[in-house]
This record gives structure tokens, sequence and C-alpha cells, in this order.
């Protein structure tokens, strides 16, 4: 019996159509002899839809028509209730449209990969791939990776960060710490953000201005780095989970501008398809210095599944530096494994083994303490008594 697997992508995300095209190399990677697969299009206005017409690339060049030929479903947020539904029940027969076995998620940016779908999965309880709720909400924000990885030893560049009503209440304030803790030049971003959306550099104060107001645009959560300017970037794909994982060959993204744009990264067909070195031209040494920093990454926030850990290299000092994690990487970093042997085919196997793994050690932990205060004649302290 074929494991059926509903495959989630789009959403209410800025990284909408990136998602789109992972999906769809993802949902091409499964073997059809081992998995159903029922692909679910979050469209971004937080519909979800079903239908093989889906599977078509060219067909999101008209997402109106697309959606017309597919069927619009839900799940229900309770435990244990696995089917997928739908919207408009039939006059006659069942509103189930298909039950899952797993839910996989490829889902990336604000609204998707930040855990709030996660929390969906676990509210139902259905076996699910990737990083769970609190790892894709800590991996996701900027600001909140950065103090766990430097509470930990990890090495991350200095920054300054603030909330846009902060920009708005406090600017000279923020402006003289920026330009006392880091000076020029920096890099800006909005928080919670992917894909290099929202990013600039900015080389004196009305750039710095004119960054952050544009990072205040997409998030309300803005963090400002320290920028590397003898700069290499590295990127590393990590494989497991926190307790047992393995890291992929490295890759050097070659960049049109001092920062890798969403041109760069997007606009040649995917992740896979942009300009890179695999694998990346370092000494021994540095890459082996890259792959610790990515698993240790992966371990402190609690990831799972597969995920890709950029970093940073300052070729004055030889410093390496973690800059971000994607928990749900573009092409979810298939090439990276494929360039160590291991198929993209391969590479969905294990994220599946992986979920089940995961439940099978949830369902091992307790989850009631078997004692009912009702029952004990006992009051609720601050209830009503009569």
């Amino acid at each position: 019996m074929k494991t059926v697997i509903g495959v989630f992508f789009g959403g209410r995300s800025t990284e909408h159509e990136i998602s789109v095209i992972s999906a769809n190399q993802a949902i091409n990677a499964f073997n059809p002899d081992r998995y159903e697969i029922i692909p679910i299009y979050m469209s971004k206005d937080g519909r979800w839809y079903t239908g093989r017409e889906l599977l078509t690339l060219s067909a999101y060049r008209n997402i109106p028509a697309l959606l017309a030929k597919c069927r619009e479903v839900y799940m229900r947020p309770v435990y244990g209730d696995f089917n997928l539904y739908a919207a408009k029940k039939p006059l006659f027969g069942s509103d189930v449209v298909a039950r899952l076995d797993l839910a996989m998620p490829v889902l990336h940016g604000t609204n998707v990969e930040d855990g709030r779908f996660e929390g969906v999965l676990e509210t139902i309880g259905i076996p699910y791939a990737g990083c769970n709720t609190l790892a894709s909400a800590n991996g996701m924000d900027k600001i909140t990776m950065k103090m766990i990885l430097r509470a930990d030893g990890i090495p991350v560049v200095d920054y300054v960060w603030m909330t846009d009503r902060q920009w708005l209440t406090e600017r000279d304030t923020i402006i003289a710490r920026v330009e006392s803790e880091l000076g020029y030049p920096v890099i800006v971003k909005p928080a919670d953000l992917g894909s290099s959306i929202g990013i600039g550099a900015a080389h004196d104060r009305a750039a710095l201005i004119e960054r952050i107001d544009q990072a205040a645009r997409f998030s309300r959560r803005i963090i400002v780095e320290h920028m590397v300017t003898a700069l290499r970037e590295i990127n590393c794909s990590v494989l497991g989970d926190a307790d047992e994982y393995e890291t992929s060959v490295l890759e050097e993204p070659i960049k049109a501008d001092e920062i890798l744009s969403y041109g760069d990264k997007y606009m040649a067909g995917g992740m896979h398809a942009a300009q890179k070195r695999i694998p990346a031209e370092l000494p021994d040494d540095l890459a082996a210095e890259c792959r610790r920093l990515a698993g240790e990454t992966f371990r402190v926030l609690g990831c799972h599944g597969v995920s890709r850990v950029d970093l940073i290299i300052d070729d004055d000092t030889r410093r390496v530096y973690v800059n971000e994690i994607n928990t749900i990487p573009g092409s979810l970093s298939y090439y990276l494994w494929e360039a160590g042997g291991l198929t993209f085919e391969a590479l969905m196997d294990r994220l599946v083994k992986l979920a089940l793994k995961r439940r099978r050690a949830e369902e091992q932990k307790t989850l009631t303490f078997d004692a009912n205060i009702f029952a004990m004649g006992g009051g609720v302290k601050g209830g009503i008594k009569k």
C-alpha cells in the first residue's frame, strides 16, 4: 500500500512563488511506486486547493483559471483526523477527498515557514516532515536566532535590532547605536523574511534611514548587522535531527552585487539553478569549520528534516560566522545532497522516515497526568463557589 503524502505549498508569503517551484521539484522526486502525492496549494488569500492541474508550473501564469479547475479543501483542527475535506460538500457521497498519512510542508517565508503552519499540523497530530513549531519560529526570526546562537557560543556578526514602532519613535537613538556599536557599512534586513527580500546595504546615514524604512515595509522587527567587506558566502545543508545529523558538501553562491539578491537566487529558475561553485573552493580547515558550525546551528535550534545554513567567511581574519538558517530551504537543497551522492528521490525517502521516526518518539512521551482535581472535592483558585 502506498503512503499518502500531502505536499503543502504556496501560502500568504512574499516567497509564495518560490514555494510553488520548490514543491513542484519535490513532488517530481517522489517514487510513484511507493507514494501517492496529494498536492495542496495554499493561495495568497489563505484558501487551500488540490488537483492534478497544480503540478503544471506554466498553469500558475493564470492562477484564477488554474484554481477554477481545482477543488477547494481544508483539514479540521481535530486531533487524529487526517482527512482532507471538500470545502463544498457534494449532494451525495462523502466530503472526504483523501486521507493523508503524512504532511510535507514545502513553504517559504513569513506566515508559513515560521511555525504557524507547523502548529496547525501538531494540533491535528499528523506526522510531518521538517522542523517543529519552536525550531521553525526561532529559525525564521533572525533576531531570536542570533540571540540563541550567541548564547551557545556560535559566532554571529554584531547587530542592533528594533521594532518598526521603535524606529518611528526612537529614530535618533537607534541611529546613534548603529553608528557607535557597528559603524558603516551595515546590512539592514527584515527579521522574519527570506529570499533576500527587503535587504539592503548602507554605507552612510542617509542610506541607513532609507534601508530601515524599506525593511519596515515588510516586517515589524528589523535587524541591522555589521557588514563584512572581505566577504565569502558559504552554504551548507544539514539532514537529520538534533541528535543525529549529517552535513552536505559546501556551495559558494556567486552574487552580482555586494549582497546576494532575490534575482541572483531565483530569476534563473530556482536555487538549484542559481550561479554557484559546488563544492566551494576552501582550505580543508575552513571547510571543516563551516560544516561544524552548520551542524551546531541545526542542533542548538532543535531542527529536523533538511535545512540550509548560510555562513559568512571574513577573508581578512579567516573567521566564520553563521548568517542564518533556512528551515525549509529553496529546492530543499537537493542539489547539495546530489553533489555528495544522495539522489533527490533518496532525500525524499529520508525526510519521510525522519517524520515517522519523530512521531514514534513523541508517542512514547507521557502527555497526561492521572489526577482529576474536580473529583478530589477541592476548589479551584479563583473559581465561583455556590
